[in-house]
């Protein structure tokens, strides 16, 4: 094995992101616990409502909605891959992955889509955002679940966090490319007819981004699913931990049990998400 001599860096990056962290660790804790409190009892709430009802009562009432957002066929495949999930003895894993998915995608859009809005109305706030999603998406999770784990300790709260960075970009990015592709002579329409910036905002601009807003959402779900392992390895329960268990025992038939139910999660919601995105294109007239 080769070994290589190590020799003091030129930058001092370590240390400053040592002091860095230690320094908001010390000031800011008091804000983190809080913050903390606020992210468990809305992880419970999503919890509690998936977990408490019975099984049955779940699954109608989520058929039912998928029903209502994306179609028969959509409602279909979705009972019978919740009936899988039962079969297979994962309800209640699945249930508690899907909870994180869920505020994974609602987080990202509170956040995601106004800033979006912003780097679209600010250049400069946009030249200073892109770099930013650029680097969330490309740093490995390992690397910024240190810090997280560090402020937020291990847990439901640090898992959710990593999956929020990382899923985060795409609805920003996608919020910003819809507004930028709704025709100028439709926002000049507007302006003519004396709308002011709120109204060409909230009654064209946004209508008209929905669908590229839709396919951000459907990129969030994507990639909170792909943290589900990850997430596992902070202290997240779910079909990450069975995953995570099965690799640590070695357990084939156990990980693939976990792996397939995560695949019919994943082809449930992409498929729900694609079919509400292809309604809203319908509706908007894309």
């Amino acid at each position: 094995m080769m070994t290589y001599a190590s020799r003091e860096p030129l930058i001092p990056l370590e240390k400053w992101a040592d002091i860095s962290i230690n320094y908001i660790i010390h000031s800011f804790s008091g804000v983190f616990d809080g913050l903390n409190n606020i992210i468990t009892a809305f992880i419970r709430l999503l919890q509690w409502v998936l977990l408490t009802p019975p099984e049955w009562l779940v699954a109608v009432v989520l058929v039912a909605l998928c029903w209502r957002l994306a179609g028969i066929r959509t409602a279909i495949y979705t009972a019978l891959g919740l009936l899988l999930l039962f079969a297979l003895g994962l309800w209640e894993a699945s249930m508690i992955t899907l909870s994180l998915v869920l505020a994974s995608t609602i987080l990202s859009l509170v956040c995601g889509v106004p800033l979006g809005v912003l780097a679209y109305r600010f250049e400069r706030f946009g030249a200073i955002i892109k770099p930013t999603l650029d680097i969330m998406q490309t740093m490995p999770a390992f690397v910024y679940l240190i810090p997280v784990v560090l402020l937020f300790g291990l847990g439901d709260v640090t898992a959710l966090i990593a999956t929020f960075v990382f899923a985060m970009p795409p609805s920003v990015r996608l919020t910003l490319l819809g507004i930028q592709q709704v025709p100028k002579e439709t926002i000049e329409a507007a302006t003519a007819y004396g709308a002011t910036e709120w109204q060409k905002l909230f009654k064209v601009q946004l209508p008209l981004a929905k669908p590229m807003i839709m396919a951000g959402i459907n990129q969030v779900i994507m990639l909170s699913l792909s943290m589900v392992v990850i997430s596992s390895m902070v202290g997240a329960g779910g079909l990450g931990a069975e995953v995570l268990r099965s690799i640590s025992t070695l357990d084939v038939g156990r990980g693939f049990v976990g792996g397939i139910s995560v695949v019919i999660i994943a082809v449930l919601l992409d498929r729900i998400s694609q079919r509400f995105g292809q309604k809203t294109n319908i509706h908007t007239g894309h």
